[in-house]
């Protein structure tokens, strides 16, 4: 039994494309190999980089989730800039733990395919992990996972329950925010959703609320471009928290803004009255919508 790592750097393409291969290629390569250094610290094996990734197995799942969180504090309190300008380096990583087969240095597995789906699947600076990982650790790392329900992973053909790595101190930071003005504290006032005749209500503090295409969903909603469990509504921090966990995405209109705010397992507060549409944007051919909005 080993756990599994992936973590690759998001935006690559981005950096080769301002920075020209030469330089971007020598930056990435940099970068990996000082990320090297700290999982190897943290008793990982780096089993090869992968470009503008790495694959690093480790003995125990405690080892490997104390390898990511580091990584992704460090780069968050000491921000990496690729050439010196730009965004700064983030990173999304995936863990899985299984049998794992080794073969001439390389390793290969079911746990192996499952942690790179987990990393593709990943948002910027964000660390998931299945129900497999979790229940391997001690219950104060286990209050670090967030569960973001059963998914697909490609290639599988059963559900596998996936969880969020909570690393950051504020919770609430990492949430989408459409302005600062967003922050104020809703104390009053419930949110209606509403789509194929179905309407539902979610008052401060009640029950998560999930949208989807599975007839489970609370709200469900039937086309091919919505995912079982496509997103996630609940009251958080005294806020509704809209949260992406779908293969395709989620675009959210706010008010009369013509520019969504697109989420890929990402999230946003959900303020006024608006649009979501599950899968793609709301100008495509008979896209899936849901209207949301604040009721005092």
């Amino acid at each position: 039994m080993a756990t599994v790592v992936f973590a690759d750097l998001v935006g690559s393409t981005g950096i080769f494309e301002r920075l020209g291969d030469e330089t971007a290629g020598r930056f990435v390569t940099q970068l990996t190999t000082a990320l090297s250094r700290t999982f190897e610290e943290h008793h990982g094996r780096v089993v090869k980089l992968l470009g503008d990734g790495l694959f690093v197995v480790f003995p125990a799942e405690a080892d490997a989730l104390g390898a990511c969180i580091a990584i992704q504090k460090r780069l968050n309190e000491k921000p990496v800039y690729a050439g010196g300008t730009g965004a700064p380096v983030q990173m999304q990583m995936g863990l899985e733990s299984g049998e794992v087969v080794e073969i001439d240095g390389d390793c290969y597995g079911d746990a192996v395919n499952s942690a790179a789906r987990l990393a593709d699947l990943a948002g910027a600076e964000q660390i998931l992990a299945t129900q497999r990982v979790r229940d391997a650790l001690r219950m104060d790392l286990q209050a670090q996972l967030r569960s973001l329900g059963p998914m697909y992973l490609r290639g599988k053909s059963e559900v596998t329950e996936i969880f969020r790595v909570d690393w950051k101190i504020d919770r609430d930071s990492d949430a989408t925010v459409m302005g600062a003005s967003l922050f104020k504290a809703m104390q009053d006032g419930h949110l209606e959703i509403a789509a194929m005749g179905q309407t539902l209500r979610l008052a401060p503090r009640g029950e998560r609320l999930t949208l989807g295409r599975a007839t489970t969903a609370s709200l469900s909603i039937n086309d091919s471009r919505v995912s079982r469990v496509h997103a996630t509504v609940e009251w958080r921090g005294a806020q509704f928290v809209l949260t992406d966990l779908s293969s395709f995405g989620t675009w959210v209109y706010v008010g009369n803004q013509t520019e969504p705010v697109v989420l890929r397992r990402t999230e946003c507060y959900l303020v006024g009255q608006g649009e979501i549409a599950l899968g793609c944007d709301r100008g495509a051919e008979s896209a899936p919508l849901v209207q949301f909005s604040i009721k005092a």
